[in-house]
């Protein structure tokens, strides 16, 4: 059974950090590309960053680079979202998915991120 859990989110200030978790199962973690989305309030979906199967180097959306790093742990099966300098218009529901064959297959629920003072 496929799954992919996200945790992490919650409450920040702008110019916070946090740090999001995608913990994956019932795929090949480590051959798959593995992506986080957003979705702001009452807004579409907004890709943020893109994590290779292969060689690892992250690509991101123009809106988060400089400020956001996306990693993984092939060992843990575990891909990671660093969120630094936060702003409020950061605030979304993250979530990530695999990326196979230029679709998007394997979601998970997503996880809360708010940005307020």
């Amino acid at each position: 059974q496929v799954q992919l859990v996200e945790s992490g989110g919650g409450l920040a200030q702008p110019g916070g950090s946090l740090r999001l978790s995608c913990a994956a199962s019932g795929f090949t973690f480590s051959g798959s590309t593995m992506t986080w989305f957003r979705q702001a309030p009452g807004k579409g979906l907004e890709w943020v960053s893109r994590v290779d199967s292969h060689w690892g180097g992250p690509s991101y959306a123009d809106s988060v680079k400089g400020r956001f790093t996306a990693s993984r742990d092939n060992a843990k099966s575990t891909l990671y979202l660093e969120m630094n300098s936060l702003e409020p218009g950061d605030t979304a529901t993250y979530f990530c998915a695999r990326e196979w064959y230029y679709r998007y297959d394997y979601w998970g629920q997503g996880t809360q991120v708010t940005v307020s003072s």
